[in-house]
């Protein structure tokens, strides 16, 4: 904690400044922000690989570019902090640690829990389309490749259970869904497992046709904006959004701790949220003298 207290003493108090001016005018950015640490973390560790361009003289495709990535929102966001940074204290603050530190602030600023956030990660070099491709977890995944998925980066059932309650805000792309509603098992059904007048509601007012990849859904339908339970007690009602939200209601642990938060507080929820994002914020992070410190987060340095 307070890595750059001594390096660069305003470092966490301008993100979190920035944060409190902006954030409340779009809202919905704490939700693509707590999306895009997450998807940074679970590609080579917490090191600002998915802010990397592709580089045209390589020809390398960056994480940025995979699909799981193509509706990740903020860049620009990130690029301001980081101008605030530099300006501030050159070359100190990490991209890494300006991700990791925005998407706690954001979604303190919109209700949502805090969390712990220990700085002194450094940036990657590295960024490979592929291995976002591989590493993401897909809202197409079943429960064994999402407890897969999560074992691989040292993260438990029940983290994966409170890290999908982030679900509880934000949009999705009727891309992400839409086989549920036209063609679950390819012979033009539906998938049994979402509640069918949901199902019907979706068809019938968002996703009308099968190819619509544009139209925006909310995640937790009614309650998109604030960071509560109904995210959970809409899975219990056959609601959820994605084959992955659903596929946590079909594995006796993942059930049981989905029935635990729902009989616990508010504060509970926010207290194991916690934890959980504590921990995915540690995953593979780069110390010392690995990585870098990149003055322009979308490019390694010279």
């Amino acid at each position: 904690m307070g890595f750059y207290d001594s390096s660069c003493p305003k470092a966490e108090k301008i993100v979190q400044d920035y944060v409190h001016k902006h954030i409340p005018n779009a809202p919905s950015l704490a939700a693509a922000l707590i999306r895009m640490h997450f998807h940074d973390c679970f590609v080579r560790g917490c090191d600002a690989s998915i802010l990397l361009n592709a580089t045209s003289s390589s020809g390398n495709q960056t994480e940025k570019v995979a699909p799981p990535n193509r509706t990740v929102r903020g860049f620009d966001f990130i690029d301001k902090l980081k101008s605030l940074l530099e300006a501030e204290c050159p070359g100190i603050v990490s991209c890494a640690d300006i991700v990791a530190l925005a998407a706690r602030d954001s979604i303190v600023v919109t209700g949502g829990p805090s969390w712990k956030v220990p700085t002194g990660r450094r940036d990657g070099l590295i960024s490979v389309a592929s291995e976002a491709l591989a590493e993401i977890p897909a809202p197409f995944d079943n429960i064994t490749i999402l407890i897969q998925n999560f074992a691989n980066k040292s993260l438990d059932l029940k983290d994966l259970v409170l890290l999908s309650g982030a679900h509880t805000i934000g949009i999705s792309h009727c891309g992400s869904f839409s086989n549920r509603l036209y063609n679950f098992t390819g012979v033009g059904d539906q998938d049994p497992t979402l509640d069918s007048e949901y199902a019907a509601n979706l068809r019938s007012r968002k996703c009308t046709t099968p190819n619509d990849n544009t139209t925006k859904v909310e995640m937790d339908p009614g309650s998109r904006k604030t960071f509560d339970l109904s995210y959970y007690s809409l899975l219990l009602k056959r609601r959820g959004l994605f084959e992955s939200d659903s596929a946590l209601t079909r594995n006796s642990n993942t059930l049981s701790l989905i029935n635990q938060l729902l009989q616990g507080s508010l504060q509970n929820f926010f207290s194991e949220f916690a934890l959980s994002m504590e921990k995915m914020g540690r995953i593979e992070v780069k110390t010392g003298t690995s990585g870098e410190i990149r003055r322009n987060c979308a490019v390694v340095n010279n």
